[in-house]
């Protein structure tokens, strides 16, 4: 058994890797500052003895005795991370410092959430972990490109100064259950938009390209990456290659809903990627990963979770 904090434990992808760590008979610490994640998504955890939550903010120091840290903490989609730049920015690169500090005083191994949106709007496809990107760094995305950028230098600095345990996974378009329902991302965005009948909003053509990973397949990334030995630092993406248009997305949504809901175009946002796609590669070599759930799956389960949560009123 380890005791693990979890930074931003309470979002989306933290309450299922809270869950997954449980069920391995870990301790777990999960901290989050209820920005973005929500109580309800760690509620059924509460009574389980080798969970706790705690309510902090990464970008103040915490003093706690860990063995394993995964930093998620940190708003991830345009609408929430745009709201406070200033703050989103401090989230990344304080909230590195003050966990990487965390990590050399216990000598704790720790997992960086890094992100597809370090190589901005690529010029390489698909986005190999060589690339360097293709960012703006004076842009409405750039708090969070540049942040996770940043993070990522302290980390491997960390790592060349003081020798810490790091590994740092770059991930890509992920969704499913207890994503935020206003959370201006694509998937929960359709999703919402045609439960209710709403039309659906396609920014440009709606031909610009994503791959969409369903989260239990990056939780379990996250699990074989931590596991791997010391010299394995990363980055590693993590995403499905599986390459859709938005277009598509959203059609395959109105298929699944049964919805009514026209398509509705409006302008490009700055600075948005037009294709986005990893290359797994080195996930698949080295951490003998790779997706497994399909998209329509996926995208079943998810719809079932926001139709149960706007039935109930919570969204």
């Amino acid at each position: 058994m380890k005791r693990i904090l979890i930074t931003g434990g309470a979002g989306f992808i933290g309450s299922h890797l809270c869950e997954r760590l449980l069920d391995q008979g870990h301790e777990v610490l999960c901290v989050d500052n209820f920005y973005t994640g929500a109580r309800r998504n760690v509620a059924h955890l509460l009574e389980n003895p080798n969970f706790e939550l705690m309510r902090h903010d990464v970008t103040f120091p915490l003093f706690v005795e860990v063995d394993e840290i995964y930093n998620l903490a940190c708003p991830a989609s345009p609408i929430h991370y745009q709201y406070d730049p200033v703050q989103t920015t401090k989230t990344s690169v304080h909230g590195a410092i003050n966990m990487l500090g965390l990590a050399k005083r216990r000598r704790a191994k720790i997992f960086q959430a890094s992100t597809s949106e370090v190589y901005g709007d690529p010029t390489v496809h698909p986005q190999p972990e060589e690339y360097w990107g293709n960012v703006n760094p004076i842009g409405f995305r750039s708090c969070y490109d540049e942040g996770k950028r940043c993070a990522e230098t302290l980390f491997f600095d960390y790592r060349r100064q003081h020798n810490l345990r790091i590994k740092v996974a770059r991930i890509f378009n992920t969704y499913g259950p207890r994503m935020h329902p206003n959370d201006g991302r694509v998937v929960s965005n359709f999703v919402v938009q045609a439960l209710k009948g709403e039309p659906i909003t396609l920014y440009g053509e709606g031909m610009q390209t994503r791959s969409f990973c369903y989260v239990d397949d990056l939780v379990e990334g996250f699990i074989r990456f931590m596991a791997t030995g010391d010299e394995v630092t990363g980055p590693i993406n993590l995403g499905n290659p599986g390459e859709f248009t938005i277009r598509a997305l959203a059609e395959k949504v109105v298929e699944l809903t049964g919805s009514k809901s026209q398509i509705e175009y409006r302008p490009l946002p700055q600075d948005d990627p037009q294709q986005r796609q990893p290359d797994i590669a080195k996930a698949k070599a080295v951490l003998d990963w790779e997706p497994t759930i399909q998209l329509e799956a996926g995208l079943k389960k998810t719809v079932a979770y926001f139709d149960a949560l706007l039935k109930s009123g919570a969204a």
